[in-house]
């Protein structure tokens, strides 16, 4: 039971497995076959499949579309949207053909396996309702398609490359609110070892006390053995700093039971956060008298925080309020199928954004998030469960509910309990059981049994029925209140709960298009236009969400409402309020950023609230509008400094000032309302405190298109046939203005040590292939998606239009170094 005062110590990454004489571990990635349709007696492994397609996992086969508003054709009342009436809904999960089942087969090699030992599959998600098969024989299902889990198929599978696996997933229709991918989209891993070993997930380490002086280290460190009985093992744990040095070691002898508990300490600790995410790892060696049995390497961090009545969040001893995102686990273009290099990406812009914290809304992560998160730093709210026992979709998570909510909580805590990254534990979003008096009951029993299996870390969920919410009393129940969308009434609800804080779980959803801006500028809700477009001056939102800005006005004026987590950070496939009642209309318009990568205006909104390091001076809109000359055509500026002063053609538009008012976006824009529109130029002058100019940006009314400028995210790239450069294309004048309307078609050439992946605009209305090597730029811009293979050398790309010069880019690849 966590106490008023919730302190949680330095955890720690996802044990994985060292090189050891008795464990190997094989990443079951290539040589896959693939086919989509039920297809009879695929598990025999005698099964003809050598016309299926052959794929590499991860694999995500729904992303190759086509897009169809047909797909998954909804006719719903979205009560989290408080609508009051059904209605059909056809891009609600992407509008892509996810639906139905798939099989996926290979050889299984288990080289020199035989009597004592054992092999274990580890699946880390596979959508959805997975039926596992070894050499014709089904040796476990699991429904949950977020979830990772693992398998025991030692009894089933015999030495050499005489083994095949087969996998049956199935997609079943109306089971999402947003494009779920389908298929092996998440990693397989294949684990031998010795019969006496530590098993998926085996170890849990905690670092109970922490000063300057020393961090005390806590392992616990399960063994099975064969039949469970008891063996006279011994523990050998040794701790490395980040430069590799050994910094505390001990030797256990089992003394009862099979599990090791060890007490080490880390001398003058380096502590994990956001801004020093510093790593530490624990090498563990499981002997049998002289012989080796195991051996485990746990990455970890050293750090504490607290959730205070009257203070909020801590974090190693200073007060601070997250920063967060809620996103999705679609990679746009890439589908769901999980790639390291397009996560990196994503962390990278949004640690640029001053962004400190992600919500996995609303699932299980995908691991490799998750160690990206231990690595860059970035705390993680990770999430569970969208629904409880009441459905929100007619085949949602409510049909496992009963039977699987436990064994999915277990999995999820045990797989993520290590991570430093990890600061909460989210056990549902606005799930209907709010609303009677059997939620506070489901939410204790979930919250109980995350605390049994991790007591270091609190329990929270989204809550978007706020009267319910005390009404039926589950506000109370919970370690952290995390409220959705009610800023309006934070004041309100710290007034009557017991633990004294409380947090936007779920914030904002402002709608947005990048680059495209609707006359006249003025606040709007659930505003639809006929191009299906939202605008970019981001005072747009939906009935039951806000602008930014009411948001910001309320984490400064209540100490105690600890941060928020914005919906969302990134664009995402499905849900494209307040259009998915209009086709085409396939992903959504939340984004800070848009379904490619590429960042909104709102991106300097929140850069420049969030982001301290790193001054922020954007302008918006465009400033070329032909047709507009005359007409009032506001200008805004986002900024961290305190004033600035606009010039349109060199004449002064007065100078505006941040402050206190009764309109939120005035304490946090800087806006000229009046500004009359002339071809030309915008030019701003920001000031600090004191008066002083301390930087500028102009925007120029661009000229024809004249040719396309190739920008990569990373020219240096490994040569693994798998890491991405994200090469942005912008269609720009002849002094290098991007022209905001531009809508070439643009074709790709992908030449040398490297071949074209995917590619993507960012419009939601888009229905071109993401899979072809062209697109239509949107509003001047698009990104292409280009692959190494696994030889190293030069990647030529070459992007081209009819009347445009082309434009170039060279990257570089080289071999992944030893070890790594």
């Amino acid at each position: 039971m966590l106490l008023k005062k919730l302190l949680a110590s330095a955890l720690l990454l996802t044990t994985t497995a060292a090189a050891a004489q008795h464990r190997h571990e094989y990443l079951l990635d290539s040589n896959w076959k693939f086919s989509k349709g039920d297809v009879a007696n695929a598990a025999n492994p005698d099964f003809a499949d050598a016309k299926w397609q052959t794929v590499s996992v991860p694999h995500d086969w729904a992303i190759t579309g086509p897009f169809s508003g047909n797909n998954d054709l909804q006719v719903v009342k979205i009560e989290q949207n408080q609508e009051q009436k059904a209605t059909q809904k056809s891009g609600r999960t992407g509008g892509l053909p996810f639906i139905g089942t798939g099989w996926y087969r290979r050889r299984l090699s288990v080289p020199g396996f035989g009597p004592g030992q054992r092999a274990v599959l580890l699946f880390d998600g596979a959508m959805s309702n997975a039926h596992v098969f070894v050499n014709g024989k089904e040796v476990g299902f699991w429904p949950y398609g977020y979830n990772s889990f693992s398998l025991d198929i030692s009894s089933f599978i015999k030495p050499g490359n005489g083994n095949v696996l087969a996998v049956r997933l199935e997609n079943q229709p109306e089971a999402s609110r947003w494009y779920p991918g389908a298929g092996l989209y998440r990693n397989v891993h294949l684990v031998v070892t010795d019969d006496v070993y530590i098993p998926v997930w085996g170890t849990h380490l905690t670092t109970p006390e922490i000063t300057t002086a020393q961090a005390k280290v806590h392992l616990k460190t399960t063994v099975e053995t064969p039949g469970g009985k008891f063996q006279p093992l011994r523990l050998d744990t040794e701790i490395r700093d980040a430069a590799g040095k050994v910094v505390a070691t001990t030797s256990t002898a089992l003394a009862r039971g099979l599990t090791f508990e060890q007490n080490l300490t880390v001398p003058q600790p380096r502590l994990w956060s956001p801004e020093t995410p510093v790593l530490y790892t624990a090498s563990s060696k499981l002997y049998a008298g002289k012989a080796l049995k195991d051996a485990f390497k746990t990455t970890f961090g050293i750090r504490s925080f607290t959730f205070e009545k009257g203070l909020g969040f801590s974090l190693n001893g200073q007060p601070r309020k997250f920063k967060g995102v809620c996103n999705h686990h679609d990679l746009g273009p890439l589908g769901a199928a999980v790639n390291t290099a397009a996560l990196r990406r994503q962390l990278t812009l949004l640690k640029d954004l001053g962004c400190d914290a992600i919500r996995t809304s609303h699932n299980m992560p995908a691991p490799e998030l998750v160690a990206l998160c231990d690595e860059m730093g970035l705390m993680l709210m990770a999430e569970s469960f969208d629904e409880w026992k009441s459905p929100k979709v007619k085949n949602g998570y409510s049909q496992y509910f009963e039977a699987w909510a436990e064994k999915d909580l277990v999995n999820m805590v045990h797989h993520y309990r290590n991570n430093p990254s990890v600061i909460m534990w989210s056990i549902g979003n606005e799930v209907p059981d709010q609303s009677n008096a059997n939620g506070p009951i489901i939410a204790k029993r979930l919250q109980d049994i995350v605390h049994r299996e991790d007591p270091t870390r609190p329990v929270t969920m989204g809550l978007d029925r706020f009267d319910d919410d005390f009404k039926y009393g589950i506000a109370a129940v919970l370690d952290i209140p995390g409220f959705n969308y009610k800023p309006h009434r934070y004041a309100e609800a710290l007034g009557q709960l017991p633990q004294g804080f409380l947090l936007g779980a779920e914030t904002a959803s402002t709608v947005s298009s990048r680059g495209v801006y609707k006359f006249p500028v003025v606040p709007a809700k659930q505003q639809q236009y006929p191009d299906n477009q939202s605008s970019s001056y981001d005072l747009e939102a939906c009935v039951w969400s806000q602008t930014p800005d009411e948001e910001f006005a309320a984490q400064d004026d209540l100490p105690n409402v600890m941060g928020e987590f914005v919906w969302t950070g990134f664009d995402y496939l499905g849900e494209p309020t307040p259009y998915d009642e209009k086709w085409p209309s396939h992903s959504s318009y939340f984004g800070i950023l848009d379904l490619a990568g590429i960042p909104k205006d709102r991106y300097y909104l929140y850069r420049a609230r969030w982001n301290t390091a790193s001054p922020t001076l954007h302008l918006l809109p465009h400033w070329t509008w032909p047709g507009r000359e005359g007409q009032t055509t506001p200008v805004f500026a986002y900024t961290s400094y305190p004033s600035a002063e606009l010039f349109v053609n060199g004449q002064s538009q007065g100078r505006q000032t941040k402050g206190p008012s009764n309109q939120p976006q005035s304490r946090y824009r800087l806006m000229w309302n009046d500004v009359m529109y002339a071809p030309g130029s915008i030019k701003i002058v920001a000031y600090d405190a004191l008066g002083k100019a301390m930087a500028t940006e102009e925007v120029r009314t661009a000229g024809a298109p004249h040719h396309i400028r190739l920008v990569a995210d990373r020219t240096a790239l490994t040569a693994d046939g798998k890491d991405l450069a994200f090469v942005t294309a912008r269609v720009e004048d002849a002094q290098g203005n991007l022209c905001p309307d531009a809508a070439q078609l643009l074709s790709f050439a992908v030449s040398g040590a490297g071949s074209f992946r995917a590619i993507g605009n960012g419009d939601a209305t888009s229905l071109e292939s993401f899979q072809k090597p062209q697109m239509r730029a949107f509003q001047g811009q698009l990104v292409a998606i280009v692959q190494t293979s696994t030889a190293a050398g030069a990647v030529q790309v070459q992007a081209s239009s009819p009347g445009l010069q082309s434009g170039t880019a060279t990257l570089q690849t080289t071999a992944r170094a030893a070890g790594k």
